[in-house]
Protein backbone atom coordinates (compact mmCIF):
# COMPACT_ATOMS: atom_id res chain seq x y z
CA UNK A 1 0.00 0.00 0.00
CA UNK A 2 1.16 3.71 -0.88
CA UNK A 3 -0.38 4.95 2.21
CA UNK A 4 -2.65 4.99 4.54
CA UNK A 5 -5.91 6.17 2.53
CA UNK A 6 -8.23 3.58 1.96
CA UNK A 7 -8.29 2.18 -1.57
CA UNK A 8 -11.95 3.22 -2.15
CA UNK A 9 -10.63 7.04 -1.63
CA UNK A 10 -7.61 6.58 -3.85
CA UNK A 11 -9.57 5.27 -6.81
CA UNK A 12 -12.33 8.22 -6.18
CA UNK A 13 -13.10 9.45 -9.88
CA UNK A 14 -12.35 13.67 -10.41
CA UNK A 15 -14.89 14.12 -13.70
CA UNK A 16 -18.20 12.86 -13.92
CA UNK A 17 -17.55 10.61 -16.92
CA UNK A 18 -14.68 8.49 -14.98
CA UNK A 19 -18.08 7.95 -11.94
CA UNK A 20 -19.11 3.94 -12.47
CA UNK A 21 -22.84 3.32 -12.02
CA UNK A 22 -25.61 5.54 -11.37
CA UNK A 23 -26.64 5.60 -15.23
CA UNK A 24 -30.34 6.75 -14.44
CA UNK A 25 -29.07 10.12 -12.96
CA UNK A 26 -25.61 10.22 -14.89
CA UNK A 27 -25.95 9.34 -18.39
CA UNK A 28 -25.04 12.34 -20.81
CA UNK A 29 -28.31 13.45 -21.61
CA UNK A 30 -29.82 13.15 -17.53
CA UNK A 31 -30.64 16.61 -16.08
CA UNK A 32 -27.46 16.17 -13.24
CA UNK A 33 -25.20 15.27 -15.78
CA UNK A 34 -25.99 18.33 -17.94
CA UNK A 35 -25.99 20.49 -14.73
CA UNK A 36 -22.08 19.33 -13.43
CA UNK A 37 -20.80 18.99 -17.19
CA UNK A 38 -22.03 22.70 -17.87
CA UNK A 39 -21.39 23.92 -14.26
CA UNK A 40 -24.88 25.06 -13.69
CA UNK A 41 -25.36 23.47 -10.47
CA UNK A 42 -27.45 26.74 -8.95
CA UNK A 43 -29.29 24.89 -6.71
CA UNK A 44 -29.05 22.84 -3.42
CA UNK A 45 -28.83 19.56 -4.02
CA UNK A 46 -29.64 16.15 -1.73
CA UNK A 47 -28.31 12.61 -3.01
CA UNK A 48 -30.59 10.26 -1.00
CA UNK A 49 -29.36 6.12 -1.39
CA UNK A 50 -27.52 3.36 0.58
CA UNK A 51 -23.82 3.58 1.70
CA UNK A 52 -21.16 3.48 -1.28
CA UNK A 53 -23.16 4.39 -3.75
CA UNK A 54 -21.20 7.29 -4.65
CA UNK A 55 -23.06 10.33 -2.92
CA UNK A 56 -19.32 11.79 -1.95
CA UNK A 57 -18.02 11.21 -5.37
CA UNK A 58 -20.85 13.10 -7.24
CA UNK A 59 -20.68 15.72 -4.80
CA UNK A 60 -16.70 15.88 -5.42
CA UNK A 61 -17.35 16.18 -9.32
CA UNK A 62 -19.80 18.97 -8.70
CA UNK A 63 -16.85 21.00 -6.84
CA UNK A 64 -14.47 19.68 -9.35
CA UNK A 65 -16.19 20.76 -12.43
CA UNK A 66 -16.95 24.39 -10.78
CA UNK A 67 -13.83 24.42 -9.69
CA UNK A 68 -15.03 25.20 -6.31
CA UNK A 69 -13.68 25.07 -2.94
CA UNK A 70 -15.01 21.34 -1.33
CA UNK A 71 -15.68 21.99 2.11
CA UNK A 72 -17.19 18.30 4.29
CA UNK A 73 -19.05 18.34 6.83
CA UNK A 74 -20.30 15.13 8.78
CA UNK A 75 -23.60 15.88 10.75
CA UNK A 76 -22.66 13.49 13.69
CA UNK A 77 -19.66 15.43 14.40
CA UNK A 78 -20.56 19.24 13.64
CA UNK A 79 -23.07 21.75 14.81
CA UNK A 80 -24.17 25.30 14.14
CA UNK A 81 -20.58 26.28 14.64
CA UNK A 82 -18.98 24.60 11.80
CA UNK A 83 -21.40 25.59 9.38
CA UNK A 84 -20.84 29.36 10.47
CA UNK A 85 -17.44 28.61 9.76
CA UNK A 86 -17.70 27.66 6.55
CA UNK A 87 -19.89 29.96 5.58
CA UNK A 88 -18.28 32.86 6.71
CA UNK A 89 -14.97 31.99 4.84
CA UNK A 90 -16.99 31.39 1.86
CA UNK A 91 -18.07 35.26 2.34
CA UNK A 92 -14.65 36.18 2.85
CA UNK A 93 -13.83 34.26 -0.72
CA UNK A 94 -16.80 35.74 -2.53
CA UNK A 95 -14.13 34.88 -6.39
CA UNK A 96 -13.65 31.73 -5.39
CA UNK A 97 -17.18 29.43 -5.08
CA UNK A 98 -17.85 27.00 -2.33
CA UNK A 99 -19.65 23.56 -2.08
CA UNK A 100 -20.63 22.72 1.19
CA UNK A 101 -20.99 18.98 1.51
CA UNK A 102 -22.81 17.54 4.52
CA UNK A 103 -22.65 13.87 5.32
CA UNK A 104 -25.76 12.52 7.10
CA UNK A 105 -27.44 15.62 6.82
CA UNK A 106 -30.57 13.65 8.34
CA UNK A 107 -28.41 13.58 11.73
CA UNK A 108 -29.14 17.40 11.88
CA UNK A 109 -31.96 18.20 14.04
CA UNK A 110 -34.33 20.36 13.30
CA UNK A 111 -32.85 23.66 14.42
CA UNK A 112 -29.63 23.17 12.68
CA UNK A 113 -31.09 22.28 9.48
CA UNK A 114 -33.30 25.75 9.62
CA UNK A 115 -29.64 27.28 10.30
CA UNK A 116 -28.39 26.27 6.82
CA UNK A 117 -31.61 28.22 5.38
CA UNK A 118 -30.69 31.23 4.54
CA UNK A 119 -27.27 30.57 3.86
CA UNK A 120 -28.80 28.42 1.10
CA UNK A 121 -31.27 31.22 -0.25
CA UNK A 122 -28.34 33.70 -0.38
CA UNK A 123 -26.15 31.71 -1.91
CA UNK A 124 -23.34 32.00 0.50
CA UNK A 125 -22.97 27.99 -0.31
CA UNK A 126 -23.88 25.55 -2.79
CA UNK A 127 -25.46 22.99 -0.38
CA UNK A 128 -25.15 18.98 -1.14
CA UNK A 129 -26.32 16.64 1.97
CA UNK A 130 -25.94 12.95 1.63
CA UNK A 131 -28.54 10.99 3.29
CA UNK A 132 -29.28 7.39 3.95
CA UNK A 133 -32.75 7.99 4.95
CA UNK A 134 -35.15 8.96 2.96
CA UNK A 135 -35.34 12.93 2.85
CA UNK A 136 -38.79 13.44 2.54
CA UNK A 137 -38.78 11.61 6.01
CA UNK A 138 -35.53 12.88 7.65
CA UNK A 139 -34.58 16.27 6.39
CA UNK A 140 -36.89 19.28 7.24
CA UNK A 141 -39.61 20.42 4.25
CA UNK A 142 -38.33 23.98 4.33
CA UNK A 143 -34.76 22.48 2.86
CA UNK A 144 -36.23 19.70 0.59
CA UNK A 145 -38.27 22.02 -0.97
CA UNK A 146 -35.40 24.20 -2.00
CA UNK A 147 -33.65 21.23 -2.94
CA UNK A 148 -33.08 18.68 -6.24
CA UNK A 149 -33.32 15.30 -4.87
CA UNK A 150 -31.66 12.90 -6.33
CA UNK A 151 -31.82 9.09 -5.45
CA UNK A 152 -29.07 6.53 -5.70
CA UNK A 153 -29.46 2.59 -6.30
CA UNK A 154 -26.74 0.04 -5.33
CA UNK A 155 -24.73 -0.36 -7.46
CA UNK A 156 -24.99 -3.29 -9.96
CA UNK A 157 -22.96 -6.50 -10.04
CA UNK A 158 -21.35 -5.68 -14.09
CA UNK A 159 -20.56 -2.06 -12.16
CA UNK A 160 -18.49 -3.44 -9.44
CA UNK A 161 -16.53 -5.93 -11.53
CA UNK A 162 -15.75 -2.55 -13.14
CA UNK A 163 -14.73 -0.92 -10.45
CA UNK A 164 -12.88 -4.11 -9.03
CA UNK A 165 -11.01 -4.24 -12.64
CA UNK A 166 -10.00 -0.61 -12.21
CA UNK A 167 -8.34 -1.21 -9.17
CA UNK A 168 -6.06 -4.05 -9.87
CA UNK A 169 -4.94 -2.26 -12.94
CA UNK A 170 -4.66 1.41 -12.10
CA UNK A 171 -1.46 2.32 -10.25
CA UNK A 172 -3.51 4.98 -8.01
CA UNK A 173 -4.94 1.36 -6.93
CA UNK A 174 -2.87 -1.98 -7.21
CA UNK A 175 -1.69 -1.64 -10.47
CA UNK A 176 1.65 -1.48 -9.08
CA UNK A 177 1.62 -4.79 -7.54
CA UNK A 178 0.79 -6.67 -10.65
CA UNK A 179 -2.05 -8.59 -9.04
CA UNK A 180 -4.67 -10.68 -10.41
CA UNK A 181 -8.20 -11.82 -9.35
CA UNK A 182 -9.97 -15.26 -10.28
CA UNK A 183 -13.69 -15.24 -11.50
CA UNK A 184 -15.05 -17.26 -8.50
CA UNK A 185 -12.89 -14.33 -6.03
CA UNK A 186 -14.57 -11.57 -7.55
CA UNK A 187 -17.72 -13.20 -7.61
CA UNK A 188 -17.38 -13.39 -3.55
CA UNK A 189 -15.94 -9.79 -3.37
CA UNK A 190 -19.71 -8.64 -5.71
CA UNK A 191 -21.85 -10.61 -3.87
CA UNK A 192 -20.50 -9.87 -0.42
CA UNK A 193 -20.52 -6.08 -1.66
CA UNK A 194 -24.08 -5.93 -1.54
CA UNK A 195 -23.98 -3.02 -4.39
CA UNK A 196 -22.20 -1.08 -2.08
CA UNK A 197 -18.58 0.06 -3.74
CA UNK A 198 -17.04 1.14 -0.82
CA UNK A 199 -17.35 -2.51 0.46
CA UNK A 200 -16.09 -4.24 -2.61
CA UNK A 201 -12.66 -2.26 -2.82
CA UNK A 202 -12.20 -2.33 1.27
CA UNK A 203 -12.42 -6.76 0.71
CA UNK A 204 -10.52 -6.60 -2.61
CA UNK A 205 -7.58 -4.53 -0.76
CA UNK A 206 -7.59 -6.85 2.41
CA UNK A 207 -7.46 -9.68 0.06
CA UNK A 208 -4.64 -8.17 -1.86
CA UNK A 209 -2.92 -7.94 1.64
CA UNK A 210 -2.74 -11.46 1.61
CA UNK A 211 -1.65 -12.50 -1.45
CA UNK A 212 1.17 -11.40 -3.96
CA UNK A 213 0.00 -11.99 -7.15
CA UNK A 214 -3.07 -13.68 -7.26
CA UNK A 215 -6.19 -13.54 -5.10
CA UNK A 216 -8.17 -16.24 -5.09
CA UNK A 217 -11.82 -17.95 -3.85
CA UNK A 218 -9.91 -19.02 -0.43
CA UNK A 219 -8.11 -15.44 -0.21
CA UNK A 220 -11.59 -13.66 0.08
CA UNK A 221 -13.06 -16.20 2.03
CA UNK A 222 -10.72 -15.87 4.81
CA UNK A 223 -11.74 -12.13 5.25
CA UNK A 224 -15.03 -12.86 4.92
CA UNK A 225 -16.82 -12.99 8.29
CA UNK A 226 -20.27 -12.69 7.82
CA UNK A 227 -22.75 -11.28 4.68
CA UNK A 228 -22.56 -7.61 4.35
CA UNK A 229 -25.73 -6.45 4.42
CA UNK A 230 -27.71 -3.17 4.18
CA UNK A 231 -30.52 -2.77 6.80
CA UNK A 232 -30.79 0.01 9.64
CA UNK A 233 -33.34 -1.18 12.06
CA UNK A 234 -34.30 2.51 12.73
CA UNK A 235 -33.89 3.60 9.13
CA UNK A 236 -35.46 3.59 5.46
CA UNK A 237 -34.35 0.68 5.05
CA UNK A 238 -35.82 -1.30 7.58
CA UNK A 239 -39.64 0.15 6.36
CA UNK A 240 -38.60 -0.99 2.77
CA UNK A 241 -37.54 -4.41 4.07
CA UNK A 242 -40.55 -5.09 6.33
CA UNK A 243 -42.61 -3.38 3.53
CA UNK A 244 -41.82 -6.02 0.95
CA UNK A 245 -42.09 -8.69 3.62
CA UNK A 246 -45.81 -7.75 4.06
CA UNK A 247 -46.38 -7.15 0.37
CA UNK A 248 -45.22 -10.47 -0.02
CA UNK A 249 -47.63 -12.14 2.21
CA UNK A 250 -50.54 -10.49 0.54
CA UNK A 251 -49.55 -11.50 -2.63
CA UNK A 252 -48.98 -14.92 -1.91
CA UNK A 253 -44.89 -15.35 -2.73
CA UNK A 254 -44.02 -17.86 -0.06
CA UNK A 255 -40.19 -18.00 -1.15
CA UNK A 256 -40.21 -13.99 -1.08
CA UNK A 257 -41.74 -14.39 2.14
CA UNK A 258 -38.73 -16.40 3.52
CA UNK A 259 -36.45 -13.77 1.97
CA UNK A 260 -37.38 -11.21 3.72
CA UNK A 261 -37.97 -12.75 6.85
CA UNK A 262 -34.13 -14.43 6.89
CA UNK A 263 -32.90 -11.12 5.46
CA UNK A 264 -34.64 -9.36 8.75
CA UNK A 265 -33.99 -12.16 10.96
CA UNK A 266 -30.00 -12.18 9.93
CA UNK A 267 -29.49 -8.45 10.18
CA UNK A 268 -30.71 -8.67 14.28
CA UNK A 269 -34.72 -7.38 13.80
CA UNK A 270 -36.66 -8.10 16.68
CA UNK A 271 -38.48 -11.23 15.89
CA UNK A 272 -41.54 -9.60 17.68
CA UNK A 273 -41.74 -6.88 15.90
CA UNK A 274 -42.06 -9.26 12.64
CA UNK A 275 -44.57 -11.37 14.62
CA UNK A 276 -46.91 -8.30 15.12
CA UNK A 277 -46.82 -7.42 11.56
CA UNK A 278 -47.81 -10.95 10.33
CA UNK A 279 -50.29 -11.11 13.25
CA UNK A 280 -51.88 -7.68 11.65
CA UNK A 281 -51.41 -9.08 7.89
CA UNK A 282 -53.63 -12.41 8.91
CA UNK A 283 -56.38 -9.76 9.79
CA UNK A 284 -55.46 -7.23 7.07
CA UNK A 285 -55.23 -9.71 3.72
CA UNK A 286 -56.46 -12.96 4.50
CA UNK A 287 -59.49 -11.70 7.28
CA UNK A 288 -62.10 -14.43 7.05
CA UNK A 289 -61.00 -16.22 4.01
CA UNK A 290 -59.98 -17.81 6.65
CA UNK A 291 -59.89 -17.48 10.18
CA UNK A 292 -57.57 -19.60 11.66
CA UNK A 293 -54.42 -17.13 9.83
CA UNK A 294 -55.20 -14.86 12.67
CA UNK A 295 -54.89 -17.67 15.24
CA UNK A 296 -51.92 -19.09 13.77
CA UNK A 297 -50.59 -15.66 13.92
CA UNK A 298 -51.32 -14.87 17.35
CA UNK A 299 -50.16 -17.89 18.65
CA UNK A 300 -46.89 -17.23 16.75
CA UNK A 301 -46.48 -14.01 18.54
CA UNK A 302 -46.96 -15.41 21.95
CA UNK A 303 -44.54 -18.54 20.73
CA UNK A 304 -41.63 -16.14 19.80
CA UNK A 305 -41.81 -13.98 23.34
CA UNK A 306 -41.78 -17.64 25.24
CA UNK A 307 -38.72 -19.45 23.42
CA UNK A 308 -36.51 -16.37 21.91
CA UNK A 309 -34.06 -16.98 18.97
CA UNK A 310 -33.24 -18.83 17.03
CA UNK A 311 -35.63 -20.87 17.67
CA UNK A 312 -38.49 -18.19 16.79
CA UNK A 313 -37.22 -17.93 13.44
CA UNK A 314 -39.17 -21.48 12.84
CA UNK A 315 -42.53 -20.40 14.14
CA UNK A 316 -41.86 -17.13 12.22
CA UNK A 317 -41.09 -18.99 8.85
CA UNK A 318 -44.47 -21.10 9.82
CA UNK A 319 -46.83 -17.76 10.75
CA UNK A 320 -46.15 -15.94 7.51
CA UNK A 321 -46.26 -18.92 5.17
CA UNK A 322 -49.50 -19.66 6.85
CA UNK A 323 -50.56 -15.94 5.74
CA UNK A 324 -48.87 -16.20 2.80
CA UNK A 325 -50.50 -19.61 1.22
CA UNK A 326 -53.68 -18.63 2.72
CA UNK A 327 -57.00 -17.12 0.72
CA UNK A 328 -57.00 -13.74 0.68
CA UNK A 329 -59.79 -11.20 1.64
CA UNK A 330 -59.41 -7.42 3.07
CA UNK A 331 -63.49 -6.75 3.63
CA UNK A 332 -62.37 -6.61 7.38
CA UNK A 333 -60.41 -3.82 6.75
CA UNK A 334 -62.46 -2.26 4.19
CA UNK A 335 -65.26 -2.52 6.11
CA UNK A 336 -64.44 -1.01 8.76
CA UNK A 337 -62.67 1.71 7.41
CA UNK A 338 -65.56 2.59 5.53
CA UNK A 339 -67.80 2.61 8.44
CA UNK A 340 -65.48 4.76 10.27
CA UNK A 341 -65.27 7.61 7.40
CA UNK A 342 -69.35 7.56 7.36
CA UNK A 343 -69.72 8.09 10.93
CA UNK A 344 -67.50 10.89 10.19
CA UNK A 345 -69.09 12.12 7.85
CA UNK A 346 -72.29 11.66 9.36
CA UNK A 347 -71.61 11.74 13.52
CA UNK A 348 -75.34 11.95 14.41
CA UNK A 349 -77.82 8.86 13.62
CA UNK A 350 -79.64 7.48 16.76
CA UNK A 351 -79.74 4.02 17.70
CA UNK A 352 -83.25 2.67 17.00
CA UNK A 353 -85.23 2.19 19.87
CA UNK A 354 -85.72 -1.12 20.29
CA UNK A 355 -81.93 -1.93 19.94
CA UNK A 356 -80.90 0.51 23.32
CA UNK A 357 -79.92 -1.05 26.37
CA UNK A 358 -83.02 -1.96 29.02
CA UNK A 359 -80.93 -3.33 31.89
CA UNK A 360 -81.72 -0.21 33.89
CA UNK A 361 -84.85 1.09 35.64
CA UNK A 362 -87.49 3.22 33.71
CA UNK A 363 -85.87 2.15 30.43
CA UNK A 364 -89.12 0.85 29.46
CA UNK A 365 -90.69 4.08 30.37
CA UNK A 366 -88.21 5.78 27.63
CA UNK A 367 -90.02 3.17 25.19
CA UNK A 368 -86.21 1.57 24.65
CA UNK A 369 -86.37 -2.15 23.87
CA UNK A 370 -89.93 -2.45 23.13
CA UNK A 371 -90.43 -4.32 19.37
CA UNK A 372 -86.74 -6.19 19.92
CA UNK A 373 -87.14 -9.32 17.99
CA UNK A 374 -84.75 -12.12 19.60
CA UNK A 375 -83.11 -13.81 16.43
CA UNK A 376 -83.43 -17.63 18.98
CA UNK A 377 -86.95 -17.87 19.11
CA UNK A 378 -87.30 -18.17 15.12
CA UNK A 379 -86.37 -21.51 13.08
CA UNK A 380 -83.37 -20.54 11.18
CA UNK A 381 -82.05 -18.27 14.60
CA UNK A 382 -82.69 -15.25 12.17
CA UNK A 383 -85.61 -12.81 11.77
CA UNK A 384 -85.67 -9.45 9.94
CA UNK A 385 -85.41 -6.39 11.70
CA UNK A 386 -83.75 -2.81 11.37
CA UNK A 387 -80.54 -2.93 13.12
CA UNK A 388 -78.73 0.15 10.83
CA UNK A 389 -79.87 3.86 12.92
CA UNK A 390 -82.89 5.73 10.79
CA UNK A 391 -81.25 7.18 8.05
CA UNK A 392 -78.34 5.02 7.48
CA UNK A 393 -78.85 3.42 3.92
CA UNK A 394 -74.98 2.15 3.59
CA UNK A 395 -72.95 -0.96 3.12
CA UNK A 396 -69.49 -1.16 4.54
CA UNK A 397 -69.31 -5.00 3.96
CA UNK A 398 -68.26 -6.81 0.79
CA UNK A 399 -67.61 -10.69 0.92
CA UNK A 400 -64.81 -11.71 -0.90
CA UNK A 401 -66.48 -15.33 -1.62
CA UNK A 402 -63.10 -16.78 -1.25
CA UNK A 403 -62.29 -19.41 1.56
CA UNK A 404 -64.56 -18.82 4.33
CA UNK A 405 -66.03 -16.59 3.47
CA UNK A 406 -67.79 -18.30 0.62
CA UNK A 407 -69.36 -19.90 3.28
CA UNK A 408 -70.23 -17.00 5.26
CA UNK A 409 -71.67 -15.32 2.21
CA UNK A 410 -73.78 -18.51 1.67
CA UNK A 411 -75.42 -18.74 5.02
CA UNK A 412 -76.05 -14.97 4.60
CA UNK A 413 -77.89 -15.62 1.15
CA UNK A 414 -80.11 -18.77 2.73
CA UNK A 415 -81.09 -17.77 6.13
CA UNK A 416 -84.40 -15.64 4.73
CA UNK A 417 -85.05 -18.72 3.72
CA UNK A 418 -84.47 -21.65 6.03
Amino acid sequence: MKNNQPLADRMRPETIDDVVGQRHILSPDSLLYKMITQNVVNTSIILYGPPGTGKTTIARTVAFHANAEFVTVNAVESGKKDIETVCKNAKNNPDKRTVLFIDEIHRFNKSQQDYLLPFVEQGTVTLIGATTENPYFEVIPALVSRSMIFELKPISSDDISTLIDRALSDSRGLGDLSMTITPAAKEIIIEQAGGDARHALTLLELASLMTSKIISKDTVLEIVQRPHMLYDKTGGNHYDVISAFIKSMRGSDPDAVLYYLAKMLLSGEDPKFIARRITIAASEDVSNADPMALAVAASAFTAVNLIGMPEARIILAQAALYVAMAPKSNSAVKGIDAAIDYIKAHPSAEIPSHLRDTHYKSAEKLGYGIGYEYPHNYPSHWCEQQYMPNGVDACFYTNSHLGYEKKQADYQNNIQTW
